[in-house]
């Protein structure tokens, strides 16, 4: 590696490699977790299990996700960013493989809900933000816009096409594609991804000469995590950050994510045509987010975020009304698309100003909790409101009006009687 980075020095700097396996990584894991979207219809055709039993499994998939993030970034603090990934891609890649062999409900909730979860969950957006801290001194938000479209490219790559082979080969060729997927990643990280610009003779992109890297004191994963929180729940703005990202996650992977596919199959649409409307959406939110990330280096995050999440409520409340035409799904594809996750990018720039460099990484791990927590309950409630009134109109309606209230919220973010930033909470 440091080799390489010598040869690339003159012209850019390896921390452009490092961001590139990063998002490649998080595109594989974020397509690996969605897959269950499109196991939906075909476990119920083959086994005969109800959508609402399919969707725990996604839901506890889905809070793992989230719950875990805390803990990896401070993992990754304490033993390193390598090994903890290449772990949770041995652990992806092992458990995916072995759910082809599934009969019974419980060992898909083993599987793709507590194995997938947990893994995922390590190479999620928490690995993103570490990586932007540790590597990138200037043009962070650029950087972890770049790496969050990850997620909208990984449903570009993934869903179409794992929609095509279960359609006409059944589940099974679906599960061992992500076990491929993830199993590829290993060689890459393990190759390209030094621990730190240290490691191999170089500053941050951006950094001055002088700049000294801040080190971690080695201590326990769990305590370092959870002092963290301590420190962070003693602000205001951490329940408010907390609050609009369980409304994020709640009206992302928890409905549109998880049952978008399942919806437009109400309303007679093929699997893999819904899935090419994720698709279209993950090309959208790949230039959304991106200049999501651009504009966070420049503007008030909190204004950002209100024309998100209040577009986002808009999207939503028209979808049930949308008659699903092209015409209409096409316009909802446009407008949800482009902020899908754009969201992330002044989250996270929120959350480095408000509790400094060190604690961001950890404290955006819980943050990301509370977005999966309400990605959890919003996939395990979409499914059973469907099971018990046959409609997902309820749901979605629910979710609009979640996100124009979370509009209006995130204006309060970080605000001191001045209407300043709060200063970062000591560590």
């Amino acid at each position: 590696m440091r080799t390489l980075a010598r040869l690339l020095a003159p012209r850019v700097h390896y921390a452009w490699i490092v961001a590139a396996v990063i998002f490649l990584t998080l595109l594989a894991a974020v397509g690996i977790r969605a897959t269950p979207s499109v196991l939906i219809v075909p476990l119920g055709q083959a086994f005969g299990w109800s959508r609402a039993t399919v969707s725990l499994a996604i839901s506890i998939n889905i809070v793992l996700y989230g719950l875990v993030g805390p803990f990896a970034g401070a993992l990754m603090q304490q033993v390193g960013i390598r090994r903890t990934v290449l772990l949770a891609l041995a652990l992806l890649a092992a458990s995916i493989a072995a759910s082809s062999f599934m009969t019974e409900p419980w060992q898909l909730v083993l599987s793709w809900g507590v194995a997938v979860g947990l893994g995922s969950g390590v190479t999620a957006l928490v690995l993103g933000a570490t990586i932007v801290n540790r590597w990138f001194a200037k043009q962070q938000g650029l950087v972890m816009g770049i790496i969050t479209a990850s997620t909208a490219t990984g449903q570009l790559v993934f869903l179409p096409m794992l929609a095509a082979v279960a359609q006409d080969r059944g589940w099974r060729p679906v599960v061992w594609i992500a076990a491929l997927g993830a199993a590829a990643m290993i060689p890459l990280v393990a190759l390209l991804v030094p621990e730190t610009p240290a490691a191999i003779g170089l500053k941050p992109y951006g950094a001055a000469e002088d700049a000294v890297a801040a080190t971690a004191a080695r201590a326990n994963p769990l305590g370092v995590a959870l002092a963290a929180l301590g420190r962070a729940v003693q602000s205001g703005a951490f329940w408010l950050l907390f609050a609009s990202f369980f409304v994020c996650g709640a009206s992302t992977n928890g409905l549109i994510g998880t049952h978008l596919i399942s919806y437009c199959f109400d309303h007679g649409i093929p699997e893999v045509e819904s899935a090419g409307l994720l698709a279209a959406m993950g090309v959208f939110d790949l230039f959304g987010t991106t200049f999501s990330g651009w504009l966070s280096d420049r503007f008030d995050n909190r204004w950002l975020l209100f024309w998100y999440y209040g577009l986002r409520g808009l999207s939503l409340l028209y979808l049930p009304y949308s008659g699903f035409s092209l015409y209409g799904l096409s316009l909802f594809a446009v407008f949800y698309g482009l902020d899908w996750i754009a969201t992330v990018p002044p989250t996270v720039r929120l959350t480095t100003e408000i509790f400094g460099k060190q604690d961001a990484p950890i404290i955006f791990g819980w943050l990301l909790a509370g977005h999966q927590l309400g990605a959890g309950a919003a996939a395990l409630e979409a499914g059973a409101l469907r099971s018990l009134l046959g409609s997902y109109l309820v749901p979605v309606l629910i979710s609009g009006g979640l996100c124009l209230i979370a509009a209006l919220i995130v204006l309060r973010i970080g605000r001191g009687r001045a209407g300043r930033l709060e200063p970062a909470v000591a560590a």
